[in-house]
């Protein structure tokens, strides 16, 4: 089956590509969408344009789409881009969102393609310490409270883990920030031909909104 991946660059896109690799589909293309609003509902923003680094490691063909990131319309956009490529199925790195679930579905029904995404409902402790196990794994965006500024950069291993676990008990947040917690960037994976290495990065963080991003400058691949 050939089939497309929607990619963000982030752990659960990497892990919709795993999974498909691993199932023996013939993945064409990785499709990232670029949206000009950093509130976008479907779509992961931080470092977005680390994903032309990462479709370089990885050896399958990128396919950009833009949107304004305007409700409901950047969903159009998204379905602007997957109509004109020639693809059996699309692959989502869903793993709770049900908003963002049923328009990957529903977009995929009007194209007359297959839809999945592998990770649905998965247990996220379980599910996080499963990517632990496959890849290099750091947190670029931040958006809860507990997760401060410290937490921007730092590689999610079984001792971050064992905080966000706490975290979750204390403040509710979801292990694998699925409620947009937190956003991932991927420098290695199984399937990486080269690992991914910042060499310049910035800290971005509002302490007013707790919240902050770690914005890459700069990055290049290293032979593994």
């Amino acid at each position: 089956m050939r089939v497309a991946v929607l990619y963000s660059g982030g752990k659960d896109s990497n892990y919709a590509l795993y999974w498909a690799l691993r199932q023996g589909f013939e993945v064409k293309y990785l499709v990232s969408m670029v949206s000009e609003s950093d509130e976008s509902y479907m779509y992961h923003v931080p470092n977005i344009h680390l994903t032309e680094l990462q479709a370089k490691a990885i050896g399958i063909p990128l396919v950009k789409g833009f949107t304004s990131g305007e409700k409901e319309k950047e969903v159009e956009d998204m379905k602007a881009v997957l109509e004109g490529l020639r693809v059996d199925g699309i692959i989502a790195g869903a793993l709770a969102s049900e908003y963002q679930k049923k328009r990957v579905d529903r977009v995929a029904e009007e194209l007359g393609l297959e839809s999945f995404a592998p990770a649905w409902h998965r247990d996220p402790i379980d599910y996080m310490r499963e990517l632990i196990g496959i890849f290099d794994i750091v947190m670029v965006g931040t958006a809860a409270y507990g997760l401060d500024e410290s937490w921007l950069g730092r590689r999610i291993d079984e001792n971050a883990l064992k905080e966000l676990v706490n975290l979750h008990e204390k403040y509710k947040i979801h292990v694998a920030g699925e409620g947009g917690e937190f956003e991932t960037f991927v420098r290695d994976a199984p399937f990486f031909k080269a690992r991914i290495v910042f060499d310049e990065v910035e800290k971005k963080w509002s302490e007013c909104n707790y919240s902050g991003v770690l914005e890459v400058k700069r990055a290049h691949l290293e032979p593994k």
